[in-house]
């Protein structure tokens, strides 16, 4: 099993930008990809970049390059940068996990994490 746990969410005022953290632990980590999808309310689960296990291929998600930023620290740790926040970016952020090749389709993520809140209010 994986475990992932998610932080650095929080209020942010529009144009504001959060850098989210997400650590993996439990099995090995060789070949374990992440990525980050988010869930707005009432809206379903949309993918927002992954990257590789070695961090050498990344993959974003339609209107997703610019704003967002997927990167890997050299352990257990993957990284979303958000930039100039919007009104359409209040959501939970979820980090999820998978062995092998990175892509955008939900399903193919077989661990994820608890979630941490995005929220942009002036």
């Amino acid at each position: 099993q994986v475990q992932l746990v998610e932080s650095g969410g929080g209020l942010v005022q529009p144009g504001g930008s959060l850098k989210l953290s997400c650590v993996a632990s439990g099995r090995t980590f060789n070949n374990l990809a992440t990525a980050w999808f988010r869930q707005p309310p009432g809206q379903e689960r949309e993918f927002v970049a992954a990257i590789s296990w070695g961090g050498g291929a990344t993959h974003y998600g339609d209107s997703m390059t610019g704003q967002f930023t997927i990167s890997r620290d050299l352990e257990n740790t993957v990284y979303l940068q958000i930039d100039n926040l919007n009104a359409e970016d209040p959501a939970v952020y979820y980090c999820a996990a998978k062995y092998g090749s990175i892509g955008g389709d939900l399903r193919e993520w077989n661990y994820w994490g608890q979630g941490t809140q995005v929220t942009v209010s002036s």
